[in-house]
């Protein structure tokens, strides 16, 4: 028992000393944390008031700079102003100088007008006193050769136009008569024989190709499955197509409307496709586009490869292949494109047989003159321009290319190969059936026959009646006599047959009346 509580004891003792060393050992630690704590702060203190002294020297120093460039910037600016101030000065005097000036120079313009008015009035005062003393003069001198000549003044004119009139008829009869022997004797026979029989060689029939516009469908719910919901497939086909298809209240039908044929043929592929298949929607549009696309240009590609074999030509470039096949598409003036071209090729392939020169080159520059139909739009000038320089671009010789440029009078034929094209080119569109008259030609010609009439002198209007076979003239009876109405209509005659040679027998009538109103109240 005495030793438990002396162990007890112990241990009592031993935790106070060591609870009295900790609590030493603490108060030693705060002391220098204390003096450490004190010593950091008096170093800050230092920091502080060294750095305050650092930015009031910085803030003075760049305040006395900034001064300085303010100062500076001051009298920068004070200068430019000075000198605007001078130049302004300047253009002020010189403006002054010029109005000074102009005012000077339209007082003297005003000054020479008056002088020239003035020359002006007495030039006409002589003048008039010139032309009546020359009236006087021609009075007196036809007087005198009325008296030597026992004859009026228009019997001498009558009579001078009657032996004119004879003389003409007479020297133009002969000389008629000697040109068109001359003509006869050394062309006709020719011409003619070569034209019958290259026409007669190629006597063909042929019925002109409509662009299709209309489409029929099969029902009016594929006319909704074009449509497709909110307009989303008819869109995508006129993206696709490059076309417009106009679908109005007409039954079972939508209208394809596009400048290019090429295209509309296009859209009338993928639409009967679509169809067949039943499945519209802008994926499956999309595919069969593509696809119709690519079926349409190696149709083309065949097209005209057929084209050249048919012809017997050789080494003609893919891509103009391509475009000759392009023109089975197109019209010109309703006559199929790419028949037209054939004819103009077989036509100048036979001539040029006939007169000595290489078929397969005519024949060659014949197919190609009416490439430039088929170019793309955005080719600069005339078809044929656009042609001669598409066929020059993928390496054409230099005589097919100017017989291209000049089948359509875009320049004067320089060679035998373009004349021959030039006729071929003629032939083909002036054969019987080859083109229809159009509505705006016919119109064109009445305008161009009242225009005629119109463009002589005392003439109020002109009427071209019949379809253009007569035209009738109504005159100004005060300004236009009964003889003068006579020559009159013989210079309208003349001025028909120079500017529109094309036109058969045109009547030309001259009227004049004389009306005398007057109203009674």
């Amino acid at each position: 028992m005495e030793i438990v509580i002396a162990s007890i004891a112990g241990v009592i003792i031993g935790g106070v000393v060591v609870f009295i060393i900790r609590r030493l050992q603490d108060n030693a630690s705060k002391k220098s944390a204390r003096v450490e704590a004190e010593k950091i702060l008096q170093r800050a203190k230092s920091e502080s008031h060294k750095i305050k002294k650092d930015s009031e020297t910085k803030a003075k120093d760049f305040e006395t700079r900034a001064r300085k460039n303010a100062e500076q910037e001051i009298q920068k600016q004070k200068s430019q102003l000075k000198n605007k101030e001078s130049q302004f000065d300047r253009r002020i005097k010189e403006l002054d100088e010029q109005a000074k000036s102009l005012q000077e120079n339209h007082d003297r313009n005003l000054q020479e007008i008056a002088d020239r008015q003035n020359k002006i009035k007495a030039s006409e005062e002589r003048l008039q006193n010139l032309e009546k003393s020359s009236l006087d003069n021609i009075d007196l001198l036809k007087r005198k050769l009325e008296s030597v000549a026992q004859m009026s003044t228009e019997q001498a004119r009558q009579q001078l136009f009657e032996t004119l009139e004879k003389q003409v008829q007479k020297e133009a009869h002969v000389r008629l008569s000697k040109i068109e022997a001359e003509a006869e004797k050394e062309a006709d026979g020719r011409a003619r024989r070569i034209l019958s029989q290259a026409v007669a060689r190629f006597a063909s029939e042929y019925t002109s190709e409509r662009t299709v516009t209309v489409l029929a469908l099969t029902s009016d719910e594929m006319k909704g499955k074009i449509i497709g919901r909110e307009g989303r497939n008819i869109r995508t086909l006129e993206a696709m197509c490059g076309v417009d298809l106009i679908v109005d209240d007409t039954p079972e039908a939508v209208v394809i409307s596009g400048f290019d044929p090429v295209r509309r043929e296009l859209a009338r592929r993928t639409i009967v496709k679509l169809m067949e298949d039943g499945r519209v929607h802008p994926a499956r549009i999309e595919e069969v586009a593509e696809k119709q696309r690519v079926e349409l240009m190696k149709s083309l590609k065949e097209e005209g490869e057929k084209t050249v074999l048919d012809l017997g030509l050789a080494q003609v470039h893919p891509e103009i292949m391509k475009v000759l096949g392009s023109l089975k598409y197109r019209q010109t003036h309703s006559q199929n494109a790419l028949f037209h071209c054939i004819e103009v090729a077989t036509l100048a392939g036979l001539l040029a047989a006939e007169i000595g020169v290489n078929p397969k080159t005519a024949r060659r520059a014949g197919l190609l003159s009416g490439i430039g139909l088929g170019v793309d739009h955005t080719a600069e000038g005339s078809y044929s321009i656009a042609g001669a320089e598409f066929a020059k671009k993928y390496n054409e010789t230099d005589e097919v290319v100017q017989a291209i440029r000049s089948h359509q009078e875009e320049e004067k034929p320089n060679s035998s190969l373009a004349w021959i094209v030039f006729a071929a080119n003629a032939l083909s569109a002036s054969r019987p059936g080859a083109r229809r008259p159009h509505m705006d030609g016919f119109i064109n010609r009445l305008i161009e026959l009242e225009s005629i009439g119109n463009s002589f002198e005392g003439v109020l209007k002109t009427y071209a009646l019949q379809a253009g076979k007569e035209v009738r003239v109504l005159i100004e009876s005060s300004r236009v006599t009964d003889d003068q109405a006579s020559m009159l209509s013989r210079d309208i005659v003349r001025k028909i047959e120079r500017e529109m040679p094309q036109l058969n027998q045109v009547r030309v009538t001259v009227v004049r009346q004389t009306r005398a109103v007057e109203f009674a109240r």
